[in-house]
């Protein structure tokens, strides 16, 4: 309940920083210096900190709710805005809906003349099962912390983040700070590689080799979309008795086996996305890739589903924040003519009469060198070799 309560105030806090924002925007517009839209201004601006907040609506005074709950809420607001300024494609801060989702974030704070280890701050482990948070108490967990635990370096704990997902899953999440690398840096390989992603296998790389794709959302889709017709008769009943949702235990239950579906394929697509990017890095100095706009690519309404279901631009990432944590070096390339283009000899398909590579061509000899080339290995070698060039 504490952390509901706290997901709440947190919520609460940052729609009232949107809306808040959204009037004095209006109220500037008025040209006219009149004392009323003056002292509203002011008003409003006065309120835009968690302590005027707090005594603005009393129920944000409740001793359930952490402080540092309300400060990172605003801190959150602020850092919403900056980043649309930065690129501008998320959007303007938005209202944040109710949801079975549960979130909110605290910090943790260190005396000033003591050293940050992560025993000895306001959330600290207490032993290797057991972690101490304010306001929750004492909680008992398990997860990857078994190995910062061991560290003997100095470690500060920094921003908390406590979110209980749609399934019912309790999850705890820090952010860690430490002078000393929380990984070994491994030893050059002197390798390079280039990978061509695509549907029929999750990717290709220029040595040949193939990663099977494994379609968790595909293997599922039978299941859930049974589970999920369930979930709406439910609900129809529900609204023709009158009954509320939320309070409705039959649907609620249904619900959650939708959300673990939800959850299964999740967990299992980001294990294998982890585990492969992981090898790629560790095992090559260089890895080139091709800049995929996964947005438009979605609305060929034949590939949709199955581009959704490999999840590239979670892969892509995955592979840009690696390769600085690895000190190695990856780099997307324009795709444009990578599977058109003949490694051997640079010979562009559609050109000099020729006609452009379909879907359907798996294998082709090129006209002019006559090399003989699987599609996604010539593909994988072509971006390497723009990646390098991009590289040099």
């Amino acid at each position: 309940k504490i952390i509901k309560i706290n997901s709440d105030a947190s919520r609460f806090i940052y729609n009232e920083m949107v809306a808040i924002n959204k009037e004095l925007w209006r109220l500037k517009q008025v040209k006219l210096p009149i004392d009323t839209i003056q002292n509203r201004i002011e008003q409003l601006e006065l309120r835009q900190s968690a302590k005027q907040m707090s005594n603005h609506f009393q129920f944000l005074e409740d001793k359930r709710i952490d402080s540092l709950t309300k400060a990172n809420a605003i801190q959150n607001y602020h850092k919403a805005w900056n980043a649309f300024r930065k690129v501008h494609t998320a959007g303007v801060p938005k209202f944040h809906r109710k949801s079975y989702v549960w979130r909110y974030q605290t910090n943790c704070q260190y005396l000033k003349q003591k050293a940050a280890y992560l025993t000895n701050g306001t959330v600290h482990f207490e032993d290797s099962k057991h972690v101490i948070v304010p306001k929750l108490g004492r909680l008992r967990v398990k997860g990857s912390h078994q190995r910062v635990l061991a560290r003997s370096a100095e470690t500060r704990i920094g921003t908390v983040t406590i979110v209980k997902d749609a399934s019912g899953r309790f999850f705890l999440s820090m952010q860690l700070a430490s002078d000393t690398p929380f990984v070994n840096w491994p030893q050059n390989t002197g390798k390079q590689i280039g990978i061509d992603l695509n549907t029929e296998n999750f990717l290709t790389t220029s040595n040949g080799d193939t990663v099977a794709n494994p379609r968790y959302y595909r293997i599922i889709k039978g299941r859930l979309a049974k589970a999920q017709r369930i979930l709406s008769r439910r609900a129809r009943r529900a609204k023709q008795e009158h009954r509320p949702l939320r309070t409705s235990k039959n649907y609620q239950k249904q619900r959650l086996l939708v959300a673990k579906l939800h959850a299964q394929v999740f967990e299992r697509r980001r294990d294998f996305l982890h585990n492969v990017s992981t090898t790629l890095i560790k095992n090559h100095d260089f890895v080139a890739a091709e800049e995929l706009r996964s947005k438009n690519m979605l609305k060929n309404h034949a590939l949709a589903m199955s581009i959704a279901d490999v999840g590239w631009r979670t892969f892509l990432g995955m592979l840009a924040y690696k390769a600085e944590l690895y000190h190695r070096q990856f780099l997307t390339v324009n795709p444009k003519n990578t599977t058109q283009a003949c490694h051997e000899c640079g010979f562009v398909m559609g050109t000099a009469g020729t006609e452009k590579l379909t879907l359907a061509d798996r294998e082709w000899t090129c006209p002019k060198c006559h090399a003989h080339h699987v599609r996604d290995h010539n593909a994988a070698q072509n971006i390497l070799t723009k990646g390098i060039i991009k590289l040099a």
